[in-house]
């Protein structure tokens, strides 16, 4: 054995580099019209490949003489055969550049050459797979094999994409040996740059799979050669994650430095799978085949991370600035992490729910954040209805919320604290649907936990509203979950609650304003609305007597709130002298409103558009000349162009002005005609769509029928009236009513011929006044 592997060093080596010094001089002027050249160059090829051959018989004659060979017998030869193969396949690799486009006249005998280096490959593995080494390897033999491994790795990336077989095989004797003799060379492998290997080469394989899946679906070809070269690529990839799954299971311990890697694998797999945005267009069969049999395989890996500490800061990072594209890959990949975490330990769930930087629910709500996009269009994921039913597509929205509350439900009593807190900080952000998902989270919480929590975190939520300036928008949201938890509460603790926040007292109002009462008992309800009613007019008839100072509109309008809070949900509720004092409360205001002063001041607007409000409750009751006073600052007010939510609250009262009667001798008429026709003709769409709904809804109740074609002072506006009648109609199978309508606010005098009874004038105009 010595004196084979000693021949084969340096004499066979240096004949070995000038053949293949000799090829790549001559291959450059290869040409099919140079016979001399060409015969020298086949020569040189074939010499190449006897002498691969009588490498292979070597190797093959050195694994026959003993069954386990010590490693110090042959310890030359490894490293002189790889060098060998890994120049040959180097060669084989680059055959397209070295022979400048003359493969067809040598392409035979390359191969033989690759043929050949293969077996000399295989030859050599199985003689070093039969290597034994104790626990007393001396430190050269450890020096070997580790050499033997990473030359092995080196060769990877030559071959990479030149045969799945070879590139296998090849992973398969790394990942085999260093698990072999894993105590031995743990300490002294290079870990990070085998890891880095497997990683970009199941990157390559996927990304190969997705190009064929995206030829295939363009050429709508789903059999041939192209699928078989697909199903073998995705095994390949198959291949790979089960290499990363048992790699990473005995070594993890030294990947402190190269979880960015694994990090990365998972974000550029799912940025380039659906439901990604940024995904190739592919069949649904291909990508339910790459997901059952590729990434299933990978999704093991991620459990065998979940302990390991740099992984999850790596994760849970605060400065990751991922792009776009990868921004939807980091939410699936927390939330996967998600659904793994309620069944491992505690210290484990400990270690991902309390963070280094951020938690896991904090770094759920910022990643969401960023999804801008895909919420938008909106990307669809499937979900599971039940087991054993097929999966339904569901908005990205709908799938965070419903596996981020089945982690809630999980979540340790001694991780509340960093729940609650993620919960708060998303409430409070300046994302709205961010927002919403954490009040609907929220809102899940207090009704899979205990009554005792839910009126704890109400009696929180209320104190913070409390604290806060109303104006702030903070305050807002805060208010719309307080909003949504009193009905969560038990009627026990509701009581306690209004104990607490007594709706007598002034500094209690700013929260009253934000409560549906509907969420109480009838009792209370009755009870706290005549409370409100009482502590708000109270409020009111301070400033009203006072000098009417803008800085304290503050008060004022959360005193008009809670009214209208107490209106909207027991106004019949509330006896009648007290419907009375709000009425005369709520006149007085009119005096001292100057549609200028409107224009210039916010807290104002807000003071207008919330006694706008209030009067539709006392509609019927407002005498003439309070309507006139309302109608007359409308209209002075429209001609300084208020802001779109003013002009949504003129909307809401003309919409109920329809029962009124509408004094002649004023100026009411002009005035609700000018301001419909200008809302009317409003470009922004949402004032104008609930113009339109409140115009229908006025047309239908009101008794002044001249008053309806004021309303429409121009064709344009006409045309959208009756464009959009016509689609009320329609869903309502009004057919008939919309032509009649139709006819009489074009003004036609011919008759109207449809499939019912033909309707005199007198019953056009009550089909008008209806509608």
């Amino acid at each position: 054995k010595r004196l084979v592997t000693n021949k084969l060093k340096n004499p066979t080596l240096q004949l070995f580099d000038n053949l293949m010094c000799e090829l790549s001089t001559e291959a450059k002027g290869l040409t099919s019209q140079n016979t001399e050249l060409r015969n020298t160059v086949r020569n040189l090829l074939q010499t190449l490949v006897q002498l691969l051959e009588t490498l292979t018989s070597c190797v093959r004659y050195v694994s026959t003489l003993q069954e386990c060979v010590p490693l110090e017998s042959i310890r030359t030869l490894p490293a002189s055969v790889f060098y060998v193969i890994k120049s040959t396949f180097t060669h084989c690799k680059d055959s397209e550049s070295v022979y400048c486009g003359q493969l067809h006249l040598i392409s035979d005998l390359l191969q033989a050459m690759f043929k050949e280096t293969y077996s000399l490959q295989k030859q050599l593995m199985e003689l070093l797979d039969t290597i034994s080494m104790g626990s007393a390897s001396t430190e050269d033999n450890i020096t070997d094999m580790v050499s033997v491994i990473h030359t092995v790795l080196e060769i990877c990336s030559v071959i990479s994409n030149m045969d799945h077989a070879l590139h296998a095989n090849t992973w398969k004797f790394i990942i085999k040996q260093s698990l072999k003799h894993h105590s031995l060379l743990q300490c002294h492998l290079k870990h990070s740059d085998i890891l880095s290997g497997l990683c970009n080469d199941t990157l390559f394989s996927f990304h190969s799979c997705l190009q064929l899946a995206e030829q295939m679906k363009m050429s709508e070809i789903q059999e041939g050669t192209d699928l078989r070269l697909f199903q073998k690529t995705v095994k390949l990839c198959r291949f790979f994650a089960n290499s990363l799954v048992h790699y990473t299971k005995e070594f993890l311990s030294f990947f402190s430095d190269s979880c960015s890697q694994l990090h990365q694998l998972f974000l550029q797999i799912y940025s380039k799978f659906p439901p990604s945005l940024y995904a190739p267009e592919i069949s649904e069969v291909h990508r339910d085949e790459i997901s059952r049999v590729f990434l299933v395989a990978l999704d093991p890996l991620i459990n065998q991370l979940l302990p390991f500490s740099p992984f999850m800061e790596q994760v849970l990072s605060e400065k990751l600035g991922l792009p776009p594209e990868q921004q939807l890959p980091q939410c699936l990949i927390l939330i996967t992490i998600m659904d793994k975490l309620s069944s491992q330990p505690e210290e484990v769930q400990t270690l991902w729910n309390t963070g280094k930087s951020l938690s896991l629910f904090s770094a759920l709500f910022f990643s969401f954040q960023q999804c801008s996009g895909e919420l938008s269009l909106p990307v669809c994921l499937p979900e599971v209805i039940s087991t054993g039913q097929l999966t339904a597509p569901i908005t990205l929205y709908h799938y965070v919320c419903v596996h981020l509350c089945s982690f809630i439900a999980s979540t340790l009593p001694s991780h509340f604290p960093q729940l609650e807190y993620a919960l708060l900080d998303a409430v409070l952000g300046p994302s709205m649907i961010t927002s919403l998902l954490a009040m609907d989270s929220w809102c899940f919480l207090a009704r899979y936990g205990t009554a005792e929590l839910c009126a704890h975190h109400v009696a929180v939520i209320a104190h913070l509203i409390k604290s806060w300036p109303s104006d702030c928008y903070e305050v807002s949201a805060l208010g719309v979950l307080l909003r949504r938890m009193l009905f969560l509460m038990a009627p026990d603790h509701q009581v306690e609650f209004a104990h607490k926040f007594v709706p007598e007292e002034v500094e209690n109002l700013a929260v009253w304003q934000h409560i549906s009462l509907k969420a109480l008992n009838p009792d209370l309800r009755k009870q706290v609305a005549c409370q409100l009613c009482v502590a708000g007019l109270t409020q009111c008839k301070q400033w009203l007597n006072s000098r009417h100072a803008l800085g304290e509109l503050r008060c004022v309008n959360t005193a008009l709130s809670v009214l209208l809070a107490a209106c909207s949900f027991a106004y019949d509720a509330l006896e009648a002298e007290l419907q009375t004092s709000v009425l005369g409360v709520l006149g007085q205001f009119w005096t001292f409103l100057q549609a200028k002063q409107v224009s210039d001041e916010p807290y104002l607007q807000q003071t207008l558009c919330l006694l706008l409000h209030l009067l539709e409750f006392f509609i019927q009751a407002l005498d003439a000349q309070l309507i006139t006073q309302v109608f007359s600052l409308q209209s002075s007010l429209f001609q300084l162009d208020p802001p779109d939510h003013v002009r949504l609250a003129m909307v809401d009262f003309l919409s109920s002005m329809g029962k009124v009667f509408i004094p002649q001798e004023r100026q009411v008429v002009p005035q609700l005609s000018c301001v419909f026709a200008s809302l009317l003709a409003d470009q922004t769409w949402l004032i104008h769509q609930h113009a339109l709904e409140a115009f229908t809804h006025f047309a239908e109740e009101t008794s002044h029928e001249d008053v309806i074609p004021q309303c429409l002072n121009s064709e344009e506006t006409k045309n959208k009236v009756v464009s959009f009648l016509a689609k009320v109609c329609i869903l309502l199978n009004h057919f008939t009513a919309f032509l009649v309508l139709r006819t009489s606010i074009l003004h036609s005098t011919q008759p109207v011929s449809v499939s019912t009874p033909a309707l005199s004038a007198h019953g056009k105009e009550r089909v008008v006044s209806k509608l």
